[in-house]
């Protein structure tokens, strides 16, 4: 990997500050429109339903959401899996336009509260317009690492997150500050990517698919461990049915899809 952290960063968070400023023309990294020149992108009206379906939302979902919420960005869908229940307190690591978190709110109801946490300055702007636009008051995003998060101790009782923590340059400090934030008995309901073999390490040092969420995924073994270094217990690590469909979509050219995949991971703190 590149030993500079920061010039990974950096070009991690360029990327998607060139996503959120192209939301309207419904860009996602899926199409792999989210390159450096953001002068090359094409609107495809059908391309959000389409990745969002592939992935596991409904029309329902889409239908429900703020404008330019959904950029067609994630892996799997982190509400379908999460349990939510009225009145608890969600944490997004990674809430780029504000999609999972608006789809969270309504789940926990007034009485409960949403939290959005992301790296970009352009991506907490563009999900803050978003609930300001659609009036929401249960939802809100702060600027911050997901290693270094901007949250209470014990104060989260569900942690959701969406192909982001692939992305981290220090995946153990994620869970670690996961682990922090989480009530006694709160929950990780997240869908990433995961390597299931070894990279090889032409793919392991392209800045673009480091930020296109597929060569800084962690071998699957690896995140195991981590979880259970920082001590979450019941760890389930299950991987998508289409997980090969999904990833091979995001760079038909290569053989990407046999290297990592889609995986749902849950895990609680007792």
């Amino acid at each position: 990997m590149f030993n500079n952290k920061e010039e990974v960063r950096g070009h991690i968070r360029k990327r998607y500050a060139n996503v959120a400023k192209n939301a309207s023309k419904g860009c996602g990294c899926g199409s792999g429109c989210c390159g450096e020149n953001e002068n090359t992108l094409e609107y495809n009206p059908n391309y959000i339903e389409e990745v969002s379906s592939k992935i596991g939302y409904t029309k329902s979902d889409l239908a429900n959401v703020p404008q330019d919420a959904n950029m067609g960005l994630g892996c799997g869908n982190p509400i379908a899996i999460a349990g939510l229940k009225e009145g608890e307190a969600v944490l997004d690591l990674g809430s780029g336009g504000g999609f999972d978190c608006f789809l969270a709110r309504r789940q926990v109801g007034e009485s409960g509260y949403v939290i959005g946490v992301d790296m970009t300055p352009e991506m907490i702007q563009l999900s803050r317009k978003n609930a300001e636009k659609s009036k929401y008051t249960n939802v809100e995003f702060r600027l911050g690492e997901i290693e270094h998060l901007p949250v209470s101790d014990k104060s989260i009782d569900v942690i959701i997150s969406n192909c982001v923590i692939n992305l981290s340059l220090d995946k153990e400090q994620v869970f670690r500050e996961a682990y922090r934030v989480l009530k006694l008995g709160g929950r990780l309901s997240i869908s990433d990517v995961v390597a299931t073999a070894e990279l090889p390490e032409n793919i392991r040092q392209d800045l673009s698919m480091i930020s296109g969420c597929m060569a800084g995924a962690e071998y699957i073994d690896n995140i195991r461990a981590m979880l259970e270094k920082v001590e979450f217990k019941d760890i389930k690590m299950i991987p998508k049915d289409n997980s090969k469909e999904i990833i091979k979509s995001w760079a038909p050219n290569t053989n990407i899809e046999d290297y990592v995949a889609s995986f749902i991971i849950e895990a609680k703190k007792e």
